[in-house]
């Protein structure tokens, strides 16, 4: 099984890898907290209602606000599509590569398709947005995969043992006498790992599977969507999911940061509850 080096990046001729940039902020800026970025104009504060950048300016408040908090920023593609916002989610992450290049952009768009089509969707993933990963669904196996994998430096996120209840439906079927969820374990560990690149999402509502999943996987990095707002424990989570080292882990939190006021000091209630939330992880995680 892949082990990640966590020292800090060094100065070299190739790219930077999507592992390198994580390792590197986790011990640099001591967190394992990854923000969600998820906007909902229907949650946003009122002087922001209407302006035709609104989405534009508050991530950006959002990200000056808890940067320094953050081992990772995680837009979820959805809610700028929905809103015909794709322009100013390209811009968020131009931000971001231009203003704190050491964080990693993680896209969450779960994609899961074949062939040419994967192609595509790993284009605007990495080329369009920039991003340093993107989270796939492994349902339609290896060659929808492997697209994603043919960029040596960037980050394949698979999902594994999801946060959602209805997850069980599926997860838990028996493949060889194992759950779902732990055969996916295995096959990204195993076999589709091919450049070190590769971690699995895994979610804080179910404890238990995300001690197995760190079992079967070694030190590879596991993003961890729901504490917060659906409930996860951080306690539970961090001694689940966390290396030997402590690392290991991006415990993602979108709403309960996001929204935590509704009125001009939005920016600074995120930033309150995301230095909460990372005090938290690092006071489980030595």
């Amino acid at each position: 099984m892949a082990r990640y080096n966590t020292d800090c990046l060094k100065q070299k001729d190739t790219a930077v890898t999507f592992i390198e940039k994580l390792s590197a902020v986790w011990q640099s800026q001591k967190t394992q907290l990854c923000i969600g970025l998820d906007p909902d104009l229907a949650k946003f504060p009122a002087h922001l209602q209407g302006k035709p950048d609104a989405i534009l300016t508050f991530c950006k408040e959002i990200i000056d606000a808890t940067a320094d908090t953050a081992c990772s920023f995680k837009p979820q593609i959805a809610y700028f599509a929905a809103l015909r916002a794709e322009d100013q989610l390209e811009d968020i992450c131009s931000y971001l590569r231009e203003h704190y290049p050491h964080i990693p952009i993680v896209l969450d768009a779960k994609r899961g398709d074949i062939g040419a089509t994967a192609e595509q969707y790993a284009r605007e993933a990495f080329d369009r947005y920039g991003a340093d990963a993107v989270t796939v669904n492994p349902y339609m196996g290896f060659d929808s995969v492997q697209p994603y994998l043919e960029r040596p430096d960037r980050g394949v996120i698979v999902l594994c043992r999801t946060s959602n209840a209805g997850g069980s439906d599926l997860q838990f079927l028996n493949v060889d006498g194992k759950p779902l969820y732990q055969h996916v374990a295995h096959l990204v560990a195993d076999k589709w790992n091919t450049n070190g690149q590769c971690a699995l999402v895994v979610g804080a509502t179910f404890p238990n599977e995300l001690a197995q999943v760190r079992s079967l996987v070694g030190d590879m990095p596991l993003l961890i969507p729901g504490i917060g707002a659906q409930g996860g424990d951080i306690k539970a989570t961090v001694e689940a999911g966390r290396t030997a080292n402590g690392t290991g882990m991006m415990i993602n939190s979108s709403r309960a940061i996001l929204y935590a006021k509704a009125d001009e000091t939005f920016a600074q209630a995120a930033r309150q509850v995301a230095l909460d939330t990372r005090d938290a992880i690092n006071r489980y995680s030595a």
